[in-house]
């Protein structure tokens, strides 16, 4: 596991009171360890090889408890998720995805471009999450 990544999120659990239980760890690993977003049942499937028999609820529990502190994001294209590769705390994500490949890059664009800003405030719309998916080629494969 990335060590600066697993040493953040031990000391966010700590500093914040909440428990950094096995499968939260686990599925932290999991998906560091991995060099593509994966779904929960991907997930669930390596969980098993850490823990004995881990059911659904368990992968979704802690997927979603890093998702909530942004530790995860959800690739809402591929329904996979992947690790924050950022060091820094944002609202919203922004995801070059190959088509070739899988390889999902992660851009840090920590706010919202002004031209949606517009529209929304033209819109009266109240903006709760806001994640941009951009599909093409990356370089590699071009």
């Amino acid at each position: 596991m990335n060590n600066l990544l697993e040493k953040k999120a031990v000391d966010f659990c700590i500093k914040n009171k909440h428990r950094l239980t096995v499968p939260r760890l686990n599925v932290l690993k999991i998906l560091t360890s991995s060099s593509k977003p994966m779904t929960a049942y991907q997930i669930l499937k390596k969980l098993g090889e850490l823990m004995d028999n881990p059911k659904p609820p368990t992968a979704y529990r802690a997927i979603e408890f890093w998702k909530k502190y942004n530790f995860v994001h959800r690739i809402e294209s591929l329904n996979a998720y992947s690790v924050c590769s950022s060091n820094h705390l944002h609202s919203g994500g922004q995801f070059m995805i190959c088509n070739d490949c899988g390889k999902v890059i992660e851009t840090h664009l920590c706010s919202l471009p002004s031209a949606f800003k517009k529209i929304l405030k033209e819109q009266m719309f109240t903006l709760s999450n806001w994640n941009l998916e951009i599909s093409g080629v990356c370089k590699k494969c071009s």
